[in-house]
């Protein structure tokens, strides 16, 4: 059984080192979840290993396996994660006034970007021997987790806040996990989460604490800068949304190794966007102290008072010189219509809220007009067609009259006319 290039579990507070074969969620010396662990490597074994052939060829995430930590003997557990797409976005940059590019994760198998964590978790679960996993959720990490524990043959427990959207929640019910809603904040359900872990000894999924989840989540930046390279242009930034912290503290890490290990000649700087209802971490990185930790927004999977990884996340602004800023969920709306009326990408709040920072950062001379830009979508529309309905004004409801047509239109005659 090796992981060899794995060398250490090292606590982001402390230093403190742990081994990184043992299940292991933070550091003891630090009260309850603050001493978040970061997976350290030995990147001579992992270039060793890694073809660095980089043609844009990308199947899965499990291109980037030399980068990832699970043990050789591991039964990989997948459903072909990763590998999504970058797409030129030609009529949003008109739109914008600068060149925007769309990484759309909202294509993974189960409709959002945590299935890249997702297969890390099952996968080193199973491994571990552990026949139950769990972990809090305002959504996307429970569907996410319960079809991978389904494909894994594990059994699922997940415990989400009451108000959570009923279009996330069929997923892991048709998954077969068991969905408990709990009658409080996304906050409190994570804390019985992390209770129950320590009380059953069920494998906990959570990407703040985990410290192999946000490894999954890195290849986001490993396939971001293999498809810079293709392209011939690494972007000028990287956008994405920020609810825990775990995704961007990712995604800059994996664009981060491949710029150390020379397989691309430049790196982005990270933008960070939260909602207003929800700012901890941008508070955090522009000194500000006094955060309040209630949440309130309608982008669900961001919605987050006490975020976990805030120190990976603002380390990821501040290595890129990149910056954070906050929209508002009516700048969260109106981007989720943009994006889908200019590019037909149908995205879910959190997933939208990337573009309205960029209108955000643009408008306060964060990001130039000749600059280039690509926008994170995290998680596929019909996640949450409540908050589209409330984005677009719903349906246009008509008799079945002609005459009903044309009170909209015009006659054929006039439509004629006017083209």
């Amino acid at each position: 059984m090796t992981m060899e290039h794995v060398t250490t579990l090292e606590c982001t507070i402390c230093g403190a080192e742990y081994d990184p074969d043992q299940i292991i969620y933070t550091c003891p010396e630090h009260d309850g979840v603050k001493g978040i662990l970061e997976v350290k490597y030995d990147y001579d074994v992992i270039h060793d290993n890694f073809d660095a052939d980089l043609d844009g060829d990308i199947r899965s995430e499990w291109k980037y396996e030399a980068f990832l930590p699970v043990h050789d003997e591991a039964e990989r557990v997948t459903l072909n994660e990763g590998g999504t797409d970058l797409f030129d976005a030609p009529n949003l940059s008109e739109e914008l006034g600068v060149t925007t590019l769309v990484k759309d994760d909202g294509r993974n198998p189960t409709g959002c970007f945590k299935d890249r964590a997702s297969s890390i978790a099952v996968t080193k679960a199973k491994h571990a021997g552990r026949d139950i996993i769990t972990c809090a959720s305002t959504g996307n990490a429970a569907a996410s987790l319960s079809g991978y524990a389904a494909r894994g043959g594990l059994d699922c427990r997940i415990f989400v806040p009451g108000d959570a959207p009923t279009g996330k929640l069929a997923q892991p019910l048709v998954y077969g996990a068991d969905v408990l809603a709990v009658e409080g904040s996304y906050d409190e359900a994570y804390d019985l989460s992390v209770e129950v872990t320590e009380t059953y000894g069920w494998y906990n999924r959570n990407a703040a604490i985990n410290p192999f989840q946000v490894e999954g989540k890195r290849t986001v930046g490993h396939e971001l800068a293999e498809q810079s390279v293709v392209r011939g242009e690494v972007p000028d930034w990287v956008v994405f949304s920020m609810g825990d912290g775990c995704t961007i503290a990712g995604a800059w890490k994996g664009f981060k190794e491949f710029y150390d290990l020379d397989y691309v000649e430049d790196h982005p700087k990270m933008l960070g966007v939260q909602a207003e209802g929800a700012p901890a971490i941008h508070e955090s990185f522009h000194g500000h102290d006094n955060i309040d930790d209630i949440a309130e927004t309608l982008a669900d999977s961001i919605s987050v008072g006490r975020p976990r990884n805030t120190i990976k996340a603002c380390r990821a602004l501040e290595q890129s010189g990149g910056t954070s800023v906050l929209v508002s969920d009516e700048d969260i709306l109106d981007a989720e219509v943009l994006l889908g009326s200019t590019e037909g990408i149908y995205t879910e709040p959190a997933g939208a809220t990337p573009l309205a920072g960029v209108k955000k950062a643009l408008a306060e001379g964060i990001i130039d007009s000749d600059e280039t830009v690509v926008v994170n979508s995290t998680g596929f529309g019909l996640k949450d067609t409540k908050s589209a309905e409330t984005a677009t004004g719903g349906v246009d409801r008509i008799d079945p009259e002609i005459s009903e047509v044309e009170q909209l239109y015009g006659t054929a005659e006039e439509a004629a006319a006017d083209d």
